[in-house]
Parts: C-alpha cells; structure tokens; sequence
C-alpha cells in the first residue's frame, strides 16, 4: 500500500514490507518462504533477523566475514579478520615525490595542482600488465569538491584568483600509480601520473558537440571546453579507459543577484548566489552573465585515457547532461556498449546509453563507441496482472522527433541532450528518490541505489511502485533484470532488492534480517557476486556511514567497514584477484571549521596543528585472502 506521510500503523507498515519483499525476482531458483507475517520470497530471500550489533556467523555462501558493530569512532573499523592502511591523501604528491602537504593549509594553488585533491570519490584500478597484474597498477579517482574550512586557513574562497585556482586545482582527477611490497601499498613515480582539474584542456564530441548551445565567446566552435568539475562516480571501460562524472556542477556558477538565470539552468539548480565558493566572482567565465552557454558545458560523462598521459579528457555529450552519478558499462549480447547513469537529485531519472554498433567494430573503424548510440530513460510500471510480484519497465528513447521531442525546445538531436532532463521528463520517465550508483552483471541484472527523498509523498512526487515510502528518509535499492538477459533488450522487469533502515524499529518500514543502514549511494558487484553498498547521509542508528556487503542469492546483507567522523564511504575496486580492495573515505570531519577544522575529526594524521584528510585506503584480509570471505 502507499503511505504519503509519517502517521503509520504497524499493520500499515507490514504491509509495506511484504509487498516490497513480494516484489523480489528469484534469483538462483528458490522457493518463498515465509516469516512470521512478512512473505521474504524471492530475490534476496532473507533468512532470519540478525541483531544490529551482533557478531553473527555467517549464513551466506559468499559472506565469510565477521559482522562489525555500529561505530562512532574516529577511526576506520573493519572486520577482525581485516586490517587496512591509508594510502593516498589530499595534499599527498600525486607522482608519489613532490609537493609535501602543509597541514597549515598553506600549500599555493601551483603545489595543490601536483598534488592530490579533496573529495576522494569514485576510482578505478587499472592492473599492470593489462589484466593480470595485482601487485602493481593505475589508481584513477576523483576529486569531487573541496571543503574551504580546509583549503584555507580562514576558510574563505573567494576573496582572490589565486584561491579560486586552488580550489580548482583540488578538484578534478588524479593518475597515479601504486605498488605492493609485501602488505604494503604506495604510491610510486610514474610517466603516467597526472592531476585533471577544472582547468585541463578537454573536447566536446558527439551530437552536441559543436551545437549552438554549446558556443560561447572563448570558444565559438564549441568544440573544446576547460576542466570538469564535482566529479562523483565513474566508470570504466572494456576498451580500457575510465569515464568520470559531473555531478552538482550548477554550484560553480553565479551572477550578481537580479540577472534571470538561463532557462536552460531552471531545470538543473542554477542560481546566482552559487555554492559559496565564489569562483564566479573571480572566473569570468563561470559567470553566467557573461558566459549563459558556460553551464551547459558542463554535467557530461568525461572519458579519459590513463594510459596516455598527454590525451586530452574527452567529454561525451551522446551519454546525456545530467548530474550524473557513475557510468557503470557493461555489453550488449550483439556486443554492443551499454552505459547506465543515475541523474542524483530528488525526481530525476535512470539512464541509459547503447552504441549503435558493436563496440569492437566501431573501434576497429576508429570510432568511438561512446559517439554514436541512443541514449533511453526508464520507465517503472507495476505489472498486477503478472502474478509473480514482479514490476515492469520500458526504455523510452531520448531521440529528435520520439513523440513530444519536436519544435522550438527539442530542434535537434544536440539540443534534446543539452536539455536532458526536460527530455526524459517530457516523455513521462519515472521520478525517482536520487538514482545514484549503478551496478551491473553480465548476464543482464543490474542494481540502482536510491540514497532517499524527503519530498517523496508530496504532490509532485507521488508515492509509486518504484519509490514506495513517502518520505523515504533512509533509500532503497531496485533490482532489474532486462528481458532476455540482454542489457541492449528495451525492455525489462524489477522488483525492490531491499527497503533500508533498521528494522528493528516498527516505523522504519525496512527490510527485516539486515544490519541498519541508511542513505544507499556507492554500489558495486565484484567478480564474486557480492554486492557492496556504501552510505552517504543519515544511518538509521547511531553510526557513522559505513560499507555493508549483500550476497542477491540469499539477501543477507552485512557491516563490512565503518568510517571516521563526519565522512561518507564511496568509491570501491580490487586487484584482480580480489585480496586487495581500494576505498575512499570523502570528507572526515565535514562539521568543523576554520577556527576549529579538527571540530569533529582528525583523521587519518591526528595532527595536533593539522586537518581531516580525505584518503584513499586499501582492505585486506589478514591472511591474504580474498576480500568478504
């Protein structure tokens, strides 16, 4: 049933639960099972509550690993089977020698440039040699913003060019290069390693590439484009490059108070105050008074070459303008690209992008699988006539001249992907509770994290199948399957994997048997078939945000890692024999101060005279095994 407000009954909400968990494709056969009221079949079938806090055995296949308590520690917790180190921090060199980091905050806008920047958020290991190697590797992370409390001993941005630079000089991409001696990684001297930021020079290509909305007085063709910002999430590619993903990029821009925001900036946040780092102030060209087209060149998948380091980042405007989370890739059984997104704001939409030929044969012809394709947006649907609880969804396509995608606003095919969002809303795609990260198998399974939506229930967002709590202060996330197992097929069913919260408390409305978490936003399955899922926001308990890990076979779903004060866990990959995995802890300590930076935490240095750091660290099991065993 739906519930559009707070005022619930514990029947009310029992029913929530079971038709949620009724929704679950089976997932490797199974019968359903039922659970005092609650019928758990299906998808995820969960086999019993665990306590909260308890060290549970394992009832998993997959999941070997010791259950960890709820912490609010300054400290990253892991199992204790594990250990970790931290390995890349802001400020440390990104050629592993260069500029040291100045816990003072002093470091100039020129050493913040060869140095690692803040907002440590989605990466990628690139083994060395290709797919074999575990021992030594690209890192590629991004950087997605920079905390002024931090950057600046006074906190404030805005005052000089110089410090807008190094603001933009914190944000963007490191390259880097890593090695293991032993049990420890570092960061090693490399002619791969580099630092993309706002600055970097960058193509536009695709159908709006050159587009007449994407024009402006610096660059009248249109073609060419410096930096890219709020980088969240990735991707990476068969072909071997990653794609990296604007997210909240209208903050950046402004303009003095009374100049009418663009109507193409209406739709995607735009306002003249910006987000408080000024940079507006002091960049012309983030001044949409004086650059109105500056905006949307920005909110693009970048993909970038890590191999080469004098490649210019590529911004692909076929995938859509957005505020894009990640970029999860997988093929098509004819062979073609298939690229999912989530658009990560309250009522937006889930993507996605398929190339128009097999990726090989297109790269074979020198051309780029991300350049020609159709970009689709979902629709979720209830399907009550199909007897099995399962949902169903369509792919509506993102085309000129596709039913209302016509006349003055939608003219071409560059304009209908300048004007993303009025797209996908004209073709009545479903409103979404932030569709964040994406994962997705071979076989034609994905995963979607919605992290939550305090507007959900109201009467521009609805309470619907696909978004059943309103409000849903704690997220959920969405499993599809693609008919056919086909992740080209335009068509597909769903079903909800897991409603989070504890569910130990009746008006939570959460899935029975799982540690509590809330606030879903990092998703990844491994080669093993795990599913992790990483926190960013409010915990249904007292905790900090953490990293569970889920087995879809049977929907156990388990406290892996918790992080240090104020920070949110994003960003996961292993070596490629998975005894190694690679996680960012973004923002430490995000409540304290100029006066006072180490309010709330100190870590990871515990500087008495320095600041929280964001940093990159690496988990292992103590024994050398596999990573969740």
């Amino acid at each position: 049933m739906s519930i559009v407000d707070d005022r619930r009954t514990s029947n009310e909400l029992a029913d929530l639960v079971e038709a949620a968990v009724s929704r679950r494709a089976l997932f490797k056969g199974g019968l359903a099972t039922a659970v005092g009221t609650l019928f758990l079949g299906g998808r995820g079938s969960l086999l019993g509550a665990i306590p909260a806090t308890a060290e549970h055995p394992t009832t998993s296949p997959l999941l070997g690993f010791t259950s960890i308590a709820a912490s609010t520690a300054d400290a990253v917790v892991v199992p204790p089977e594990y250990d970790h180190q931290v390995l890349y921090r802001w400020g440390d060199p990104v050629n592993g020698s260069g500029p040291k980091f100045k816990p003072d905050a002093s470091n100039s806008a020129e050493e913040q440039a060869q140095q690692a920047g803040m907002g440590h958020d989605g990466m990628y290991f690139f083994p060395l040699p290709p797919k074999k190697g575990v021992e030594r590797g690209l890192l590629v992370m991004n950087h997605e913003f920079a905390e002024s409390f931090l950057l600046f001993a006074d906190g404030e941005p805005s005052s000089t060019l110089e410090r807008v630079r190094k603001s933009q000089n914190a944000h963007g991409i490191s390259v880097i290069e890593v090695e293991r001696a032993g049990s420890q990684w570092s960061v090693v001297p490399s002619r791969y390693s580099r630092r993309i930021t706002a600055n970097t020079p960058m193509t536009i290509t695709g159908p709006a590439a050159g587009h007449a909305l994407m024009q402006t007085g610096a660059d009248p063709s249109g073609t060419s484009v410096l930096g890219t910002i709020n980088n969240c999430a990735a991707g990476q590619t068969p072909w071997g490059t990653y794609l990296t993903c604007e997210e909240n990029f209208n903050g950046y821009f402004g303009a003095p108070s009374g100049t009418p925001v663009p109507a193409d900036q209406v739709p995607y946040g735009v306002t003249t105050g910006g987000n408080g780092m000024g940079w507006w102030q002091q960049d012309s060209r983030f001044n949409f008074a004086n650059e109105p087209n500056e905006p949307n060149r920005f909110g693009w998948v970048v993909e970038i070459n890590p191999f080469a380091s004098e490649s210019a980042p590529v911004k692909r405007t076929a995938l859509g303008r957005a505020k894009h989370e990640n970029a999860c890739v997988t093929e098509a059984i004819d062979g073609a690209a298939v690229v999912y997104t989530g658009d990560d704001e309250r009522g937006q939409f889930v993507y996605k992008y398929v190339s128009a030929r097999p990726w090989r044969e297109m790269a074979a012809d020198g051309v780029s699988p991300l350049d020609e394709g159709t970009l689709y947006v979902a629709r979720f649907d209830d399907d009550a006539t199909s007897g099995d609880g399962k949902g169903v969804g369509e792919w509506l396509p993102l085309v000129h001249g596709s039913g209302p995608l016509v006349g003055a606003t939608f003219p071409d095919q560059g304009a209908v992907l300048v004007r993303t969002r009025q797209a996908a809303a004209a073709l009545g795609a479903t409103k979404m509770d932030r569709p964040e990260w994406i994962t997705a198998d071979g076989s034609g399974d994905a995963y979607i994290t919605m992290t939550n939506n305090s507007q959900r229930g109201s009467s521009s967002q609805p309470v619907d199948e696909a978004n059943p709590r309103g409000p849903n202060p704690w997220g959920h996330i969405i499993h599809w399957t693609e008919d056919g197992g086909d992740h080209g097929a335009l068509t597909f069913t769903w079903d909800l994997f897991v409603l989070a919260g504890d569910p130990s408390n009746p008006t939570h409305g959460a899935t029975p048997g799982i540690d509590p978490f809330g606030s879903p936003d990092g998703l990844a399955l491994d080669d093993n078939g795990r599913l992790w899922i990483q926190t960013d926001g409010s915990q249904p308990v007292s905790c900090n945000n953490q990293m569970l890990v889920a087995d879809p076979s049977t929907g156990d779903v388990r406290r892996f890692l918790v992080g240090p004060k104020g920070c949110e866990i994003t960003g996961i990959d292993f070596t490629p024999d998975h005894r190694n995995a690679f996680v960012n802890i973004q923002h430490p300590g995000e409540n304290g101060t100029a006066s006072n930076p180490r309010a709330q935490s100190n870590w990871p240095d515990f500087d008495a005279k320095g600041r929280p750091r964001d940093a990159t660290i690496v988990v292992r099991r103590k024994d050398g095994g596999v990573i969740g065993t």
